[in-house]
Protein backbone atom coordinates (compact mmCIF):
# COMPACT_ATOMS: atom_id res chain seq x y z
CA UNK A 1 0.00 0.00 0.00
CA UNK A 2 1.61 3.47 -1.12
CA UNK A 3 1.17 6.16 0.87
CA UNK A 4 0.51 10.27 0.49
CA UNK A 5 3.54 11.70 2.36
CA UNK A 6 3.64 15.69 3.28
CA UNK A 7 6.67 17.71 2.52
CA UNK A 8 6.02 20.45 5.10
CA UNK A 9 9.98 22.25 4.63
CA UNK A 10 11.62 25.21 3.12
CA UNK A 11 12.76 25.57 -0.33
CA UNK A 12 16.44 24.28 -1.28
CA UNK A 13 17.92 21.25 -2.31
CA UNK A 14 16.82 19.31 0.93
CA UNK A 15 13.36 19.37 -1.13
CA UNK A 16 14.37 17.49 -4.42
CA UNK A 17 16.01 15.06 -2.03
CA UNK A 18 13.16 13.81 -0.12
CA UNK A 19 10.70 14.08 -2.86
CA UNK A 20 13.08 12.12 -4.64
CA UNK A 21 12.88 9.76 -1.87
CA UNK A 22 9.51 9.32 -1.60
CA UNK A 23 9.57 8.36 -4.84
CA UNK A 24 12.31 5.91 -4.57
CA UNK A 25 9.89 4.29 -1.62
CA UNK A 26 7.04 4.01 -4.09
CA UNK A 27 5.07 6.70 -2.33
CA UNK A 28 3.46 10.31 -3.71
CA UNK A 29 4.40 13.17 -2.06
CA UNK A 30 2.44 16.36 -1.06
CA UNK A 31 4.04 19.54 -0.80
CA UNK A 32 3.04 21.64 2.00
CA UNK A 33 2.93 25.47 1.64
CA UNK A 34 4.86 26.45 4.76
CA UNK A 35 4.29 30.05 4.57
CA UNK A 36 0.45 29.37 5.49
CA UNK A 37 -0.71 29.32 9.33
CA UNK A 38 -0.82 26.03 11.25
CA UNK A 39 -4.71 26.34 11.14
CA UNK A 40 -4.87 26.36 7.18
CA UNK A 41 -1.82 24.05 7.17
CA UNK A 42 -4.42 21.31 9.21
CA UNK A 43 -7.47 21.96 7.25
CA UNK A 44 -5.29 21.89 3.90
CA UNK A 45 -4.24 18.05 4.96
CA UNK A 46 -7.25 17.00 6.59
CA UNK A 47 -8.69 17.55 2.62
CA UNK A 48 -6.18 15.90 1.46
CA UNK A 49 -6.72 12.53 2.99
CA UNK A 50 -3.79 11.45 4.50
CA UNK A 51 -4.95 8.52 5.79
CA UNK A 52 -6.35 7.18 2.50
CA UNK A 53 -3.54 5.20 0.01
CA UNK A 54 -2.49 6.35 -3.21
CA UNK A 55 -2.63 4.49 -6.47
CA UNK A 56 0.25 2.76 -8.23
CA UNK A 57 1.54 5.45 -10.64
CA UNK A 58 0.70 8.14 -8.45
CA UNK A 59 3.42 10.50 -7.82
CA UNK A 60 2.17 14.19 -6.49
CA UNK A 61 -0.51 15.54 -4.83
CA UNK A 62 -0.94 19.27 -5.27
CA UNK A 63 -3.26 21.51 -4.24
CA UNK A 64 -5.12 23.88 -6.51
CA UNK A 65 -4.47 28.13 -5.94
CA UNK A 66 -8.04 28.05 -4.76
CA UNK A 67 -8.68 31.54 -6.78
CA UNK A 68 -12.06 30.11 -7.40
CA UNK A 69 -13.02 28.14 -4.44
CA UNK A 70 -11.53 25.85 -1.92
CA UNK A 71 -8.19 24.11 -3.13
CA UNK A 72 -8.54 20.55 -4.47
CA UNK A 73 -5.90 17.87 -4.32
CA UNK A 74 -4.70 17.09 -7.96
CA UNK A 75 -3.13 13.79 -8.76
CA UNK A 76 -0.72 13.62 -11.10
CA UNK A 77 1.04 10.24 -12.50
CA UNK A 78 4.32 9.41 -13.08
CA UNK A 79 3.77 9.11 -16.66
CA UNK A 80 2.09 12.75 -16.76
CA UNK A 81 4.92 13.81 -14.97
CA UNK A 82 7.57 12.51 -17.46
CA UNK A 83 5.04 13.26 -20.47
CA UNK A 84 5.38 17.23 -19.00
CA UNK A 85 9.27 17.50 -18.59
CA UNK A 86 9.87 16.43 -21.87
CA UNK A 87 7.57 18.05 -23.85
CA UNK A 88 8.35 21.38 -22.21
CA UNK A 89 12.67 20.35 -22.34
CA UNK A 90 11.75 19.50 -25.96
CA UNK A 91 10.14 23.19 -26.69
CA UNK A 92 12.77 25.14 -24.54
CA UNK A 93 15.83 22.82 -26.69
CA UNK A 94 16.28 22.27 -22.53
CA UNK A 95 20.69 20.27 -23.04
CA UNK A 96 21.26 18.81 -19.22
CA UNK A 97 24.86 19.04 -20.12
CA UNK A 98 24.68 23.24 -20.72
CA UNK A 99 21.83 24.24 -18.87
CA UNK A 100 20.81 24.48 -15.55
CA UNK A 101 16.89 25.28 -13.83
CA UNK A 102 16.31 27.76 -11.00
CA UNK A 103 13.42 26.63 -9.04
CA UNK A 104 12.34 30.18 -7.05
CA UNK A 105 8.70 29.63 -7.00
CA UNK A 106 6.88 28.59 -4.08
CA UNK A 107 7.41 24.66 -4.41
CA UNK A 108 3.67 23.60 -3.29
CA UNK A 109 2.55 25.21 -6.51
CA UNK A 110 2.51 23.82 -9.53
CA UNK A 111 4.34 26.64 -11.46
CA UNK A 112 7.65 26.04 -8.98
CA UNK A 113 7.24 21.97 -8.09
CA UNK A 114 7.39 21.75 -12.09
CA UNK A 115 10.74 22.94 -12.61
CA UNK A 116 11.79 20.22 -9.87
CA UNK A 117 9.79 17.37 -11.22
CA UNK A 118 11.01 18.33 -14.76
CA UNK A 119 15.10 18.60 -13.61
CA UNK A 120 14.50 15.17 -11.55
CA UNK A 121 13.30 13.46 -14.59
CA UNK A 122 15.26 14.88 -17.70
CA UNK A 123 18.98 14.96 -15.12
CA UNK A 124 19.21 19.06 -15.82
CA UNK A 125 20.93 20.29 -13.16
CA UNK A 126 18.66 22.63 -10.53
CA UNK A 127 19.82 25.15 -8.28
CA UNK A 128 16.55 25.23 -5.75
CA UNK A 129 15.60 28.67 -3.62
CA UNK A 130 13.80 28.98 -1.05
CA UNK A 131 11.62 31.53 -2.46
CA UNK A 132 11.98 34.54 -4.99
CA UNK A 133 14.56 37.24 -4.02
CA UNK A 134 16.09 39.28 -7.44
CA UNK A 135 19.61 39.60 -6.19
CA UNK A 136 19.70 35.86 -5.18
CA UNK A 137 18.05 35.19 -8.83
CA UNK A 138 20.61 37.16 -10.75
CA UNK A 139 23.51 35.70 -8.25
CA UNK A 140 21.93 32.16 -9.54
CA UNK A 141 22.76 33.16 -13.35
CA UNK A 142 26.12 34.93 -12.54
CA UNK A 143 27.39 32.37 -10.30
CA UNK A 144 25.86 29.21 -10.30
CA UNK A 145 25.60 29.34 -14.21
CA UNK A 146 21.59 29.08 -14.06
CA UNK A 147 20.25 29.46 -17.45
CA UNK A 148 16.42 29.07 -17.22
CA UNK A 149 14.25 30.48 -14.67
CA UNK A 150 10.06 30.10 -14.53
CA UNK A 151 8.82 33.44 -12.99
CA UNK A 152 5.78 35.26 -12.77
CA UNK A 153 4.97 38.50 -14.32
CA UNK A 154 5.86 40.99 -11.29
CA UNK A 155 9.13 38.71 -10.25
CA UNK A 156 10.22 39.34 -13.85
CA UNK A 157 10.25 43.54 -13.63
CA UNK A 158 12.51 43.66 -10.98
CA UNK A 159 14.96 41.02 -12.28
CA UNK A 160 17.57 41.57 -15.43
CA UNK A 161 16.16 38.87 -17.40
CA UNK A 162 19.20 39.03 -20.40
CA UNK A 163 20.96 36.73 -17.66
CA UNK A 164 19.27 33.53 -18.81
CA UNK A 165 18.50 31.48 -21.90
CA UNK A 166 14.73 31.28 -21.36
CA UNK A 167 12.42 32.68 -18.57
CA UNK A 168 9.88 30.89 -18.61
CA UNK A 169 6.25 33.01 -17.61
CA UNK A 170 3.35 31.76 -15.88
CA UNK A 171 1.03 32.81 -13.24
CA UNK A 172 -0.54 36.57 -13.68
CA UNK A 173 -1.04 38.03 -16.85
CA UNK A 174 2.61 38.91 -18.17
CA UNK A 175 3.67 42.48 -19.03
CA UNK A 176 2.70 43.93 -21.80
CA UNK A 177 6.19 44.39 -22.92
CA UNK A 178 8.46 41.38 -22.65
CA UNK A 179 12.18 40.48 -23.08
CA UNK A 180 13.01 38.28 -26.34
CA UNK A 181 14.15 35.38 -24.43
CA UNK A 182 10.56 35.17 -22.01
CA UNK A 183 8.30 32.48 -23.25
CA UNK A 184 4.54 32.64 -21.96
CA UNK A 185 2.93 29.56 -20.74
CA UNK A 186 -0.67 28.87 -20.26
CA UNK A 187 -1.63 25.71 -18.38
CA UNK A 188 -2.83 25.10 -14.71
CA UNK A 189 -2.31 22.33 -11.81
CA UNK A 190 -4.80 20.06 -13.82
CA UNK A 191 -2.75 19.90 -16.54
CA UNK A 192 0.86 19.52 -14.51
CA UNK A 193 2.23 22.98 -15.64
CA UNK A 194 1.84 25.10 -18.71
CA UNK A 195 0.70 23.02 -21.81
CA UNK A 196 0.78 26.31 -24.46
CA UNK A 197 4.25 27.80 -24.91
CA UNK A 198 3.61 31.71 -26.57
CA UNK A 199 -0.17 30.45 -28.06
CA UNK A 200 1.69 26.88 -29.68
CA UNK A 201 0.54 23.86 -27.43
CA UNK A 202 3.31 21.65 -26.30
CA UNK A 203 3.86 18.45 -28.45
CA UNK A 204 1.05 16.04 -27.70
CA UNK A 205 -1.32 18.63 -26.28
CA UNK A 206 -4.34 19.33 -28.24
CA UNK A 207 -6.52 21.95 -27.79
CA UNK A 208 -10.10 23.32 -28.71
CA UNK A 209 -12.23 26.05 -28.13
CA UNK A 210 -15.94 25.38 -27.79
CA UNK A 211 -18.51 27.48 -29.56
CA UNK A 212 -19.30 29.59 -26.27
CA UNK A 213 -15.28 30.11 -26.21
CA UNK A 214 -14.25 28.02 -23.12
CA UNK A 215 -11.26 26.13 -23.54
CA UNK A 216 -10.66 22.46 -23.68
CA UNK A 217 -7.17 20.66 -23.60
CA UNK A 218 -6.45 17.38 -23.46
CA UNK A 219 -3.10 15.54 -23.53
CA UNK A 220 -0.78 13.27 -21.39
CA UNK A 221 -0.10 15.05 -18.84
CA UNK A 222 -3.11 15.55 -17.25
CA UNK A 223 -4.40 14.75 -14.12
CA UNK A 224 -5.54 11.26 -13.12
CA UNK A 225 -8.16 12.44 -10.95
CA UNK A 226 -8.66 14.65 -8.22
CA UNK A 227 -7.77 13.57 -4.31
CA UNK A 228 -11.60 12.69 -3.68
CA UNK A 229 -11.85 10.25 -6.47
CA UNK A 230 -13.70 12.79 -8.74
CA UNK A 231 -12.14 13.03 -12.86
CA UNK A 232 -12.80 15.89 -14.25
CA UNK A 233 -11.89 15.25 -18.08
CA UNK A 234 -14.69 13.53 -19.85
CA UNK A 235 -15.15 10.39 -21.61
CA UNK A 236 -12.87 11.00 -24.33
CA UNK A 237 -10.07 12.60 -21.75
CA UNK A 238 -11.06 16.64 -22.61
CA UNK A 239 -10.29 18.93 -19.94
CA UNK A 240 -12.77 21.51 -19.59
CA UNK A 241 -10.79 24.67 -18.21
CA UNK A 242 -13.60 27.17 -17.34
CA UNK A 243 -11.53 29.56 -19.34
CA UNK A 244 -12.28 31.49 -22.31
CA UNK A 245 -10.38 31.96 -25.21
CA UNK A 246 -10.01 31.84 -29.27
CA UNK A 247 -7.77 30.10 -31.49
CA UNK A 248 -6.64 33.35 -33.87
CA UNK A 249 -5.59 33.25 -37.77
CA UNK A 250 -2.53 32.14 -36.65
CA UNK A 251 -3.54 28.94 -35.21
CA UNK A 252 -2.84 30.36 -32.01
CA UNK A 253 -4.42 30.13 -28.85
CA UNK A 254 -5.21 33.56 -27.03
CA UNK A 255 -6.79 33.06 -23.44
CA UNK A 256 -8.85 36.14 -22.46
CA UNK A 257 -9.32 34.50 -18.95
CA UNK A 258 -11.77 32.69 -16.06
CA UNK A 259 -15.01 33.05 -17.48
CA UNK A 260 -16.42 34.18 -14.80
CA UNK A 261 -14.23 37.75 -14.80
CA UNK A 262 -15.54 39.01 -17.67
CA UNK A 263 -17.36 42.29 -17.10
CA UNK A 264 -20.00 43.34 -19.62
CA UNK A 265 -20.08 47.18 -19.03
CA UNK A 266 -22.92 48.57 -21.64
CA UNK A 267 -22.78 45.82 -23.91
CA UNK A 268 -19.09 45.31 -24.36
CA UNK A 269 -17.33 42.52 -23.26
CA UNK A 270 -13.95 43.71 -21.28
CA UNK A 271 -11.38 41.22 -19.48
CA UNK A 272 -9.90 42.33 -16.50
CA UNK A 273 -6.19 41.13 -17.65
CA UNK A 274 -5.30 43.60 -20.42
CA UNK A 275 -6.64 46.26 -18.43
CA UNK A 276 -4.39 45.18 -15.25
CA UNK A 277 -1.32 45.09 -17.51
CA UNK A 278 -1.75 48.39 -18.76
CA UNK A 279 -2.16 49.95 -15.32
CA UNK A 280 0.37 48.45 -13.93
CA UNK A 281 2.83 50.05 -16.20
CA UNK A 282 1.16 53.61 -15.30
CA UNK A 283 3.32 56.05 -12.75
CA UNK A 284 2.01 55.69 -8.97
CA UNK A 285 0.77 52.20 -9.63
CA UNK A 286 2.41 49.64 -7.24
CA UNK A 287 -0.36 47.14 -7.57
CA UNK A 288 -3.19 46.79 -9.41
CA UNK A 289 -6.60 44.82 -10.25
CA UNK A 290 -9.57 45.74 -12.01
CA UNK A 291 -12.98 44.06 -11.25
CA UNK A 292 -16.43 44.91 -12.03
CA UNK A 293 -19.05 46.21 -9.75
CA UNK A 294 -22.79 46.20 -10.43
CA UNK A 295 -24.24 49.45 -11.58
CA UNK A 296 -27.84 50.21 -13.07
CA UNK A 297 -26.82 52.43 -15.71
CA UNK A 298 -24.49 49.94 -16.99
CA UNK A 299 -25.07 46.70 -15.89
CA UNK A 300 -20.89 47.04 -14.56
CA UNK A 301 -19.12 49.33 -13.98
CA UNK A 302 -15.02 48.78 -14.58
CA UNK A 303 -13.29 49.37 -11.04
CA UNK A 304 -9.54 49.54 -10.75
CA UNK A 305 -8.53 48.47 -7.26
CA UNK A 306 -4.82 50.03 -7.26
CA UNK A 307 -1.99 49.79 -4.62
CA UNK A 308 -0.23 53.32 -5.01
CA UNK A 309 3.00 53.95 -4.81
CA UNK A 310 2.64 56.93 -2.27
CA UNK A 311 -0.56 57.05 -0.78
CA UNK A 312 -0.41 60.58 -0.35
CA UNK A 313 -0.28 61.21 -3.93
CA UNK A 314 -2.15 58.26 -5.30
CA UNK A 315 -2.39 58.02 -9.50
CA UNK A 316 -5.44 60.33 -10.73
CA UNK A 317 -8.67 58.70 -12.14
CA UNK A 318 -8.62 60.66 -15.20
CA UNK A 319 -4.41 59.40 -16.01
CA UNK A 320 -5.49 55.96 -15.67
CA UNK A 321 -8.56 56.35 -17.90
CA UNK A 322 -6.71 57.96 -20.44
CA UNK A 323 -4.10 55.42 -20.57
CA UNK A 324 -6.28 52.57 -20.84
CA UNK A 325 -8.13 54.31 -23.65
CA UNK A 326 -5.48 54.66 -25.81
CA UNK A 327 -5.19 51.11 -26.34
CA UNK A 328 -7.87 48.88 -25.53
CA UNK A 329 -10.81 51.69 -25.81
CA UNK A 330 -12.75 54.26 -23.64
CA UNK A 331 -15.41 51.26 -22.53
CA UNK A 332 -12.35 49.19 -21.21
CA UNK A 333 -11.48 52.67 -18.92
CA UNK A 334 -12.08 52.40 -14.83
CA UNK A 335 -14.30 54.54 -13.96
CA UNK A 336 -13.78 54.12 -10.76
CA UNK A 337 -10.62 53.72 -8.28
CA UNK A 338 -10.88 52.10 -5.08
CA UNK A 339 -7.01 52.49 -3.05
CA UNK A 340 -6.25 49.26 -0.56
CA UNK A 341 -3.15 48.16 1.20
CA UNK A 342 -2.43 44.84 -0.91
CA UNK A 343 -4.08 42.89 -3.82
CA UNK A 344 -5.32 39.25 -2.59
CA UNK A 345 -3.05 36.83 -4.93
CA UNK A 346 -1.87 33.70 -5.01
CA UNK A 347 1.44 32.11 -4.79
CA UNK A 348 1.96 32.29 -8.38
CA UNK A 349 0.38 35.77 -8.22
CA UNK A 350 -2.94 35.83 -9.92
CA UNK A 351 -5.72 38.04 -8.66
CA UNK A 352 -8.05 36.50 -6.07
CA UNK A 353 -10.91 38.84 -7.49
CA UNK A 354 -13.69 36.79 -5.11
CA UNK A 355 -11.49 38.40 -1.92
CA UNK A 356 -12.10 42.09 -3.96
Amino acid sequence: MHRLVPLQMPGGPAFAESLQRVWNDGDAALPVDTRLPQPAIDRMLASMRLDEPVEDGDALVVATSGTSGEPKGVVLTHDAIAASAVATSTRLAVDPQRDRWLACLPLAHVGGLSVVTRALVTGTPLVVHDGFDPIAVERAATAEGVTLVSLVGTALRRIDASLFRVVVLGGSAPPSELPTNAVTTYGMTETGSGVVYDGVPLDGVEVRVQAHGEILLRGPMLLRAYRDGTDPKDRDGWFATHDLGEIDESGELRVFGRAGDLIITGGENVWPEPVEAILAEQPGVADVAVVGRADEEWGQRVVAVVVPADRTQPPSLDALRAAVREHLGRWAAPRDIELVRAIPRTALGKVRRRDL
